[in-house]
């Protein structure tokens, strides 16, 4: 991987999980800045990391080569623009965005149109480093820029480009919002192995360790598709297909294509909002 300096603006927790994967990959702690205005969050990354950090976003943009925008979607604009005002010149820079709902085109509208910008949608088990992220590269970013970005992001995970930006809408519904399903799916679980007679602890433990499994027998096993995993663990008149027939018959599927739409619709509106 390039090394090169890197300022995180905003060190929340998923610019935190980068940082961590970052440093745990080998790469040079000296080269990365965590800026923000409270020392908060960023002080605590320099103890535990020994990464530089700042209060001073302006000068910290200055000295770096990568700036990673880790603010909010809706204090983007005007984080940007204070850079901007301050001086801070673009031109020469790889800009790296993991909010959601802004696009390149707003970015670039406040940074100088020819702007290099990488959009990211990591999700939260990148805090793990087992992130899914989906990335989308303007066409100011250098072929070695866009190789540093995928080297950077795959430290918390797996990555995927995407061809279009819009797609990057699909990626949050896909992977962006998808723990959110599965926690929400897990915890109905629970709660119905709790009214069946188990402890919170136990119930926890069975659906806690049948999702760790599922998911790696499908990482374990590529050359299946899910449908065939899934008939693999069904026997004809048998409890699985007492189940996934209730599941097919309340609509599952589709259940979750309008969630999943829902989210991607959403993520359309947002880049309208900021």
């Amino acid at each position: 991987m390039q090394h090169k300096n890197i300022t995180f603006i905003g060190a929340g927790n998923m610019a935190g999980s980068i940082i961590n994967g970052l440093v745990k990959s080998g790469y040079p702690a000296k080269q990365i800045c965590a800026s923000a205005p409270s020392l908060t969050n960023t002080q605590k990354l320099a103890d535990d990391l020994s990464i530089l950090n700042s209060q001073d976003n302006n000068q910290s943009a200055q000295w770096a080569d990568v700036v990673v925008l880790g603010v909010k979607p809706q204090m983007m604009a005007a984080v940007c623009q204070t850079l901007v005002d301050a001086g801070v010149d673009f031109s020469d820079k790889l800009v790296i965005s993991i909010a959601a709902g802004v696009s390149v085109a707003r970015l670039q509208s406040i940074l100088g149109e020819n702007t290099a910008v990488i959009r990211t949608m990591p999700n939260t088990p990148s805090l793990l480093q087992k992130g899914m992220t989906g990335l989308f590269a303007s066409q100011q970013v250098s072929p070695k820029d866009k190789v540093f970005s995928g080297d950077l992001m795959a430290a918390v995970g797996e990555i995927v480009w995407v061809e279009e930006e819009a797609q990057i809408n699909a990626v949050i519904a896909a992977a962006g919002s998808a723990p959110a399903y599965f926690f929400l799916f897990m915890e109905a679980m629970q709660t119905k192995a709790m009214e069946m007679g188990f402890s919170e602890e136990d119930a926890r433990l069975l659906v806690q360790q049948a999702a760790i499994g599922s998911a790696e027998m499908v990482k374990q096993n590529p050359q299946l598709d899910l449908a065939t995993l899934r008939n693999n663990v069904i026997s004809k008149g048998g409890t699985t297909a007492e189940a996934v027939r209730t599941f097919n018959e309340l609509a599952l599927p589709e259940i979750v294509g309008k969630a999943m739409q829902a989210a991607s619709d959403r993520g359309a509106e947002m880049e309208k909002l900021f």
